[in-house]
């Protein structure tokens, strides 16, 4: 019988151990439907950054927030409005399935991913206070370091989204993502938090201007 270590592979390894069945139910969700970014390549990514605040700023809730960082985008449907309601919808349903006995705080899990509804939009105040408002600004910016990749990941980045919304006049996808990259750049600053402002803040300002530009991107 495969375990659920065996399963959670190295690149998924975390403060706790999941159920494999619980692995693998999770490992569905991100298969539905068909993706072109924001599928469990992307969580591992995310996962990447994750591992990166451990081991510089570090996080106060390791465990919530490693589960909200599987879960943010497990129900993701290009266009709908409430996929980050039914993300955290399910990792609660699945807590209560698989680790009703672990001490894990679902309430914060389900906040968290619900902030990602707030990309562009959040300022740094406004992710919380104290230590769940750092955990919080440090969750956001790894969902979003992407921003601050190398020209051509955050191209290849920009031609996934592009092909995850291809049900959409091609005109309106334009107008509208210009509009959020232009709000990003209007902000006083893109990443909440100081760890990831000062990795990724100028590099994915200067993406950004080259996608608008029509120099990189989808």
């Amino acid at each position: 019988m495969t375990s659920g270590s065996e399963l959670q592979g190295p690149e998924l390894r975390g403060p706790i151990e999941l159920p494999a069945a619980h692995l693998d139910a999770l490992r569905k969700s991100y298969l539905v439907p068909p993706r072109a970014y924001h599928h469990f390549g992307h969580v591992q990514e995310v996962l990447r950054q994750y591992r990166a605040v451990a081991d510089g700023p570090g996080w106060h809730r390791p465990v919530e927030v490693w589960l909200a960082v599987l879960y943010h985008d497990a129900v993701y449907i290009p266009g709908r409005g409430d996929n980050e309601a039914a993300s955290a919808r399910l990792v609660i349903e699945h807590i209560e399935r698989w680790l009703p006995g672990v001490d894990v705080d679902a309430e914060r899990i389900s906040d968290l991913i619900l902030l990602t509804a707030r990309h562009g939009a959040l300022r740094a105040d406004e992710a919380g206070n104290g230590d769940a408002g750092e955990d919080a600004r440090h969750f956001l910016d790894c969902d979003m370091a992407i921003l601050g990749a190398p020209p051509a990941v955050f191209a290849a980045y920009d031609r996934a989204i592009a092909e995850e919304y291809r049900a959409v006049p091609r005109w309106l996808y334009r107008i509208k993502r210009r509009r959020f990259f232009r709000k990003l750049l209007a902000s006083e600053r893109i990443f909440l938090s100081e760890f990831f402002r000062e990795r990724f803040e100028r590099q994915a300002r200067d993406n950004l201007d080259a996608a608008l530009d029509g120099r990189i991107g989808g």
